[in-house]
């Protein structure tokens, strides 16, 4: 069960203000109010607000921020509220400003989703044995599968991505992002970013909401029963885009038994588990669930680990130039240089 804890040194808020605002718009709320920081996470600041018995998270871009589009809160607020009705998984959005009054910046408040979120290691509490593992990786998948048969327009999110093109523009917009957050200490990565752009496959004939940061510890697990998913959380990168980029994006998380030791220390969720599934039995079973075969598998796990390399690379920035004082971060340009390796490894082998 994820708790919140003392709030981090330079990324306090200012609780009066907070407070008039909650109790403005959001009807009955009694009691005390009193706000905490998750200490999870790496991009937006995730804080718990209780007010009296009442538990709500309040999401704000971090401080410092260096690439303002990827910490649109109104954008995610506005995903929350028309996924809610027709996918289950959605924390219910409460409240959103983008008033510079309040905070400074715009944010949202939404309901908190009891339950477990893992990291790196299964609890023994929870009595996994690899047949269980086997059955959450599916079940994640189907959750996603889930999302990606969302009809967008019907719900009124037509207008939040544009299709045609997504997959050149991520291509050529993560290099401009990492080109722009590279730091002296960081690989170049010019050989990948060229690959990904002689690769890139046509666009889908099924264009979709994509979560794009779908992974284990963006999802909620029942405490009662463990193997089921009750709340997909981080929206903050959700657009209508290729499915299959959303598929790349979540294996770039998924170290498995069998990886190198460097990808070893990065993992951050327990996909090296016994019984869990691996990177291309995920593929197959999607395939399964889609209709669809996979011939790209190669471009869209090497673009998933550059991608997570830019992202990192924006936080490592952030630090490096001293935006944050966050000790989580100092290591990050080592990260990167981890992820930089795996993508070349993919590349070598492609046969693309």
């Amino acid at each position: 069960m994820d708790e919140a804890t003392k709030i981090r040194k330079g990324e306090e808020l200012d609780t009066r203000k907070v407070e008039a605002f909650l109790r403005d718009v959001i009807p009955g709320l009694e009691g005390a109010m009193a706000i905490q920081q998750f200490p999870s996470g790496a991009s937006n600041l995730t804080y718990l607000v209780t007010v009296g018995e009442r538990e709500m998270v309040l999401r704000r871009p971090p401080f410092g921020t260096k690439a303002k589009t990827a910490h649109d809160m109104g954008r995610e607020y506005k995903v929350l509220k028309a996924l809610g009705p027709v996918y289950p998984y959605c924390p219910r959005p409460l409240a959103y400003t983008d008033d510079p009054e309040v905070m400074g910046c715009s944010f949202y408040v939404m309901q908190r989703i009891r339950g477990v979120i893992l990291r790196k290691n299964i609890p023994e509490s929870l009595g996994f044995g690899p047949g269980d593992m086997t059955h959450l990786c599916e079940n994640l998948f189907k959750v996603l599968y889930e999302l990606h048969c969302v009809d967008y327009r019907e719900i009124g999110l037509g207008a939040l991505g544009k299709p045609e093109g997504y997959v050149e523009r991520q291509v050529t917009g993560w290099s401009r992002r990492y080109r722009s957050a590279r730091t002296p200490d960081v690989p170049e990565a010019e050989v990948i970013m060229n690959w990904l752009k002689e690769k890139m496959p046509p666009d889908t004939d099924r264009p979709c909401l994509i979560h794009n940061d779908f992974k284990f510890d963006n999802v909620v697990l029942d405490p009662e029963k463990p193997l089921k998913i009750i709340g997909v959380l981080d929206w903050e990168m959700t657009t209508v885009g290729d499915p299959l980029m959303d598929l790349g994006g979540t294996l770039a998380y998924w170290v498995e038994a069998g990886d190198s030791q460097e990808m070893q220390l990065l993992r951050t969720v327990p996909t090296n588990a016994e019984g869990a599934l691996k990177r291309r039995e995920l593929v197959a079973f999607y395939e399964h669930l889609s209709g669809r075969a996979i011939e790209h598998y190669d471009f869209y796990l090497c673009f998933g680990l550059f991608k997570l390399a830019g992202i990192v690379q924006q936080i490592y920035y952030r630090y490096y130039h001293g935006q944050t004082q966050d000790p989580r971060f100092q290591k990050m340009g080592y990260v990167v240089g981890i992820l930089e390796k795996a993508a070349m490894y993919i590349i070598e082998r492609s046969k693309l």
